[in-house]
């Protein structure tokens, strides 16, 4: 598929994709797994910015893309496995959509996030 993708371009052009579009795609591929609660930006999420690339920073080469992914978890959620699952769905959306080589996707656990149960609990204990 390389040496094809490859003579195609040659043959009709260059194609480039910008940071912001391979950021995009990872930041929507992260937020579809089980367990990610949302992305994390630090301060810019406190001002109130949400964009899809929200807590996601890449390296976009020719052929090679890098991606740093800073998340939220839903507590309860066992962290291996869905950060494994985000590695593993970001490297095939990103590979699937543009065609480059994701030779990296590092996790940064930045929180939990603690779905409030306290209505449950207290209508329970109404019932007593």
């Amino acid at each position: 598929m390389d040496e094809s993708v490859k003579t195609a371009n040659e043959d009709r052009g260059k194609i480039t994709f910008a940071d912001d579009v391979v950021a995009t795609i990872a930041g929507l591929a992260a937020l579809e797994v089980e367990g990610v609660a949302s992305m994390s930006a630090g301060i810019v999420e406190k001002f109130g910015k949400k964009t899809p690339t929200r807590g996601v920073k890449v390296e976009v080469g020719e052929k090679e893309a890098a991606v740093d992914l800073y998340m939220i978890v839903d507590y309860g959620v066992q962290i291996p496995e869905v950060a494994w699952n985000v590695q593993e769905n970001v490297k095939k959306s990103i590979e699937n959509m543009t065609g480059l080589s994701v030779v990296e996707v590092n996790i940064y656990i930045q929180g939990i996030e603690f779905h409030n149960r306290s209505k449950e609990n207290d209508s329970g204990d109404m019932d007593k």
